[in-house]
């Protein structure tokens, strides 16, 4: 039992070391340079030719102080490396759904350090910067009522939805799937 709770805490500070720095072969871009790094993989797997992605990211954890929401940075990572596979960028239709702690990451400046001890949302760039590639962003309406977010606290372009629960079953009645990270 020693053992396991030893190699336990051996591989938990790998992980943690190994997430905290851009991996060795991982490179950012094409469409976002400064976030979203991806990795070149010789595959088995064919992308089709005419494929269009439409995928909803499920997020409810809020990123840690001083650091980009590492789902808002899976997201930005899933258009990089398919518009590096060859997938044009206009058929990569995604939306972020926010609920829970994370609610508070789609907030502007003056919000956020009132729940951050002064810090700058360190989100607010990569946001701004997706929304300008056709990434949407919704925000769980009970989770901002839970977090006392009103609509003026948003992000520009941020949508307040009824719910988490109602922008899945919406965007699943247009096709989109979900994103299981």
């Amino acid at each position: 039992m020693k053992k396991l709770l030893i190699l336990s805490a051996i591989a938990s500070t790998l992980f943690t070391s190994a997430a905290s720095a851009q991996l060795a072969g991982f490179e950012t871009g094409p469409v976002f340079e400064n976030f979203g790094p991806k990795a070149s993989v010789e595959t088995d797997v064919a992308i089709p030719e005419k494929t269009v992605f439409k995928i909803a990211f499920d997020v409810k954890d809020k990123a840690k102080p001083g650091k980009l929401n590492r789902s808002f940075e899976s997201a930005a990572r899933f258009i990089n490396m398919h518009v590096a596979a060859g997938v044009p960028n206009e058929n990569i239709k995604l939306v972020v759904v926010v609920h829970g702690g994370a609610a508070v990451d789609l907030t502007h400046d003056s919000f956020y350090k009132n729940k951050n001890d002064g810090a700058s949302n360190p989100s607010a760039s990569a946001i701004a910067e997706m929304r300008k590639n056709g990434v949407e962003f919704h925000l769980c309406g009970q989770s901002a009522a839970a977090y006392k977010i009103n609509n003026a606290d948003l992000l520009p372009g941020v949508k307040m939805s009824l719910s988490a629960m109602t922008s899945h079953a919406l965007l699943q009645q247009e096709g989109y799937t979900l994103n299981p990270f």
